[in-house]
């Protein structure tokens, strides 16, 4: 499945892949918006900051899965951690999305 050209993915789908050896969940909120609540193994890279060295970092996972609150951000993240040569996946409608289908949420 693609977001215009980004690879995206149902929660579903991206919470049975969290914490497998080579795929990574990043959430892309505000650290606000992150402490309020994110997905279990979730590190947060909020899109305003995110940058060439955070990208870096991700590049030897095999997979990366791009969350945020609903699932614009993680886009436009997923979007350019791919042209960054990350193996970034958009997770479709976000937090929103998992935490209605009642997935591992941690609050700070």
């Amino acid at each position: 499945m693609f977001f215009g050209s980004t690879p995206a993915v149902p929660v579903d789908k991206a919470a049975a892949r969290i914490g497998e050896p080579g795929v990574a969940l990043v959430d892309v909120r505000t650290p606000a918006e992150y402490a309020d609540g994110h997905a279990k193994g979730a590190v947060n890279f909020p899109l305003d900051t995110l940058d060439e060295n955070q990208a870096a970092q991700l590049k030897s996972f095999a997979e990366v899965y791009v969350i945020c609150r609903s699932g614009g951000r993680s886009a436009a993240a997923t979007s350019a951690l791919v042209g960054s040569g990350v193996k970034a996946i958009n997770v479709s409608g976000g937090m929103l999305a998992w935490s209605a289908r009642g997935l591992p949420v941690v609050l700070e």
